[in-house]
């Protein structure tokens, strides 16, 4: 049985995360630490918030000693660090937040981890056995592709190109120099676009199918032609567990979905699918009178091409063959499946949305979607 602090964990890919391992190990014991920023929403827990084997801390990474004590007094053997700033445009805005959390708030948890790990151990001046310091990364750190590039792998130079990656690349470096440097055991994962329930309204999917439904424009930026790999987040979930369970300390491992799509293109599949769903179900038109659907056009009339973003990174792609062969790592949802089930559950889930999108939230989008 493990006692995992799972940091961020009422984010986007963190939440996911809490429902996904309380699924799988009911018996293990979860501590959540989240700061509740504007992309953290304690409703993302609200399907397991009455499980006894869960605890959630309305608490700050940075704050050194809480993340100590909390450590000692749950027994914490395995930290999961997904909290970060990551929206890229947010950190081109304004970069400090992103260099306070993603750097000092990392370099804080390795602190907290090393003091109760290794320096008071198991009381008999050994270090904690089996404790873990699994840190959640991206491939953005990696820099950008050409079209005919090889995908990124674990042995990737890093070249960030926006002040998130490089945010993100600076604590990768702390989490390794705290294994080489004092043998702190550790985990690096580096995933590709994750989407799915729960993601914040800011990213491109559930951006554009919220728009749709209320018959906004759909910013895509430049020519559309920039490349993503997708992940469903059940699948990252999923290699971090494995990771987890099975990998070597020190060691990084790439989770992606081996899925490029141009961001063009997944706009326009999500227009089809919803308009395909206003077909089939008319209390949709109904809910949604603003859409295009509901007025007898198409969703894809709402496209509308944006200025670039600068040092818009044109191509990400993970090769994930080494998790694949030191793991099994394989995706197990289809991007067809994903995209699908993502879609139905803004569908059934508008009280979520509509929580998130507030004013202040709808002005941060109007005024950084502007079309050129």
């Amino acid at each position: 049985m493990k006692s995992l602090m799972v940091t961020g964990g009422a984010g986007f890919i963190g939440s996911n995360f809490v429902h996904y391992w309380l699924e799988q190990y009911p018996d293990d014991r979860i501590v959540v630490v989240d700061a509740l920023t504007y992309a953290g929403n304690r409703d993302n827990l609200s399907g397991v918030t009455a499980n006894a084997n869960l605890r959630f801390e309305h608490a700050d990474i940075n704050d050194t000693e809480r993340m100590q004590q909390l450590l000692r007094d749950e027994v914490i053997d395995t930290i999961v660090h997904f909290a970060a700033e990551s929206h890229v445009d947010r950190s081109i805005e304004g970069p400090d937040a992103f260099v306070t959390t993603n750097v000092l708030g990392t370099h804080s948890l390795l602190k907290a981890a090393r003091q109760v790990w290794l320096i008071e151990g198991d009381g008999d001046g050994n270090p904690l056995a089996g404790h873990r310091f699994h840190h959640v990364s991206t491939d953005e750190v990696y820099g950008s592709l050409e079209p005919d590039d090889p995908a990124f792998t674990e042995r990737t130079a890093y070249a960030p190109n926006s002040p998130y990656s490089a945010s993100k690349a600076a604590s990768d470096f702390l989490v390794r120099a705290y294994h080489h440097t004092y043998g702190l055991d550790v985990t690096t994962s580096n995933c590709s676009n994750n989407y799915g329930p729960y993601h914040f309204p800011e990213k491109l999917i559930p951006l554009v199918i919220l728009n749709i439904l209320h018959g906004k424009a759909l910013p895509i930026y430049g020519d559309g032609k920039n490349i993503r790999d997708w992940l469903y987040v059940e699948d990252h979930a999923y290699g971090i567990d494995l990771v987890i369970r099975q990998g070597k300390v020190g060691e990084t491992y790439n989770i992606g979905g081996c899925n490029e799509w141009t961001n063009i293109d997944i706009v326009q599949l999500v227009c089809k699918l919803i308009d395909q769903r206003f077909d089939a179900d008319e209390n949709l038109a109904q809910r949604f009178p603003d859409s295009p659907a509901a007025n007898g056009t198409t969703s894809n009339t709402l496209i509308e091409f944006v200025r670039d973003r600068a040092g818009h990174d044109f191509r990400y792609a993970i090769d994930a063959s080494f998790s694949e062969n030191e793991l099994g790592y394989a995706p197990r949802v289809t991007f067809e499946e994903g995209i699908e089930r993502t879609i139905d559950w803004y569908l059934a889930n508008e009280s979520w949305w509509q929580a998130v999108m507030d004013g202040s939230y709808q002005a941060w989008i109007e005024t950084n979607y502007k079309a050129a």
